[in-house]
């Protein structure tokens, strides 16, 4: 097994299986990028970000078990960023044949071709003593200046996970109209 050297940065995280949990995992990795000097309009961070989406929209569609999360652990050692996506699902393993060989008239199954296309190396590791599967990529890359990445910040504490998750999930209800005796807010 390929040892990985010890992550200067690391940021891992259990979802819910579902749609909005794979929309929440892609959107704390966007901030995590950020945090960590690459800012949300980077090549970097947009890139790392779409590989983010695929991956955890696949252990949702392709690696649910009622009742059973996936987790994501993200880290940066030595300008190279790793996402792993962990689900429970042993028997539905991705294709192990080159992912451009699907079927153009397919209306799906082009998520691991954008990850192998996007990704400097992709891969797929069995889970040690349980059943499941870890579907990882990783993109080398350098800092790209952002403004933080020369002060120091203390690692967040689970509060401000739990406050940005609950800000995040906020975001996605925000689409419903005002109500008028709130002035068009909500309470």
């Amino acid at each position: 097994m390929q040892q990985h050297p010890a992550p200067e940065r690391e940021f891992t995280m259990r979802f819910t299986s579902t749609p909005r949990g794979a929309r929440l995992a892609r959107r704390l990795v966007s901030h995590r990028l950020n945090d960590w000097g690459h800012p949300y309009a980077t090549t970097a961070n947009e890139t790392f970000t779409l590989i983010t989406a695929e991956l955890t929209a696949n252990a949702v569609r392709h690696g649910h078990v009622p009742g059973r999360d996936f987790h994501v652990q993200l880290t940066l050692a030595e300008g190279t960023f790793r996402i792993e996506v962990t689900d429970t699902r042993a028997e539905k393993q991705p294709p192990a044949a080159n992912p451009s060989a699907t079927n153009s008239l397919s209306e799906s199954g082009r998520g691991l071709l954008l990850v192998a296309t996007l990704a400097d190396s992709w891969g797929v590791s069995p889970r040690k003593a349980v059943p499941g599967k870890t579907v990882w990529a990783e993109l080398h890359t350098r800092t790209e200046g952002h403004p933080l990445k020369h002060r120091v910040a203390p690692e967040p504490t689970d509060i401000d996970l739990l406050l940005a998750t609950s800000s995040l999930l906020r975001d996605d209800l925000g689409s419903q109209p005002g109500d008028a005796s709130h002035g068009g807010r909500r309470p």
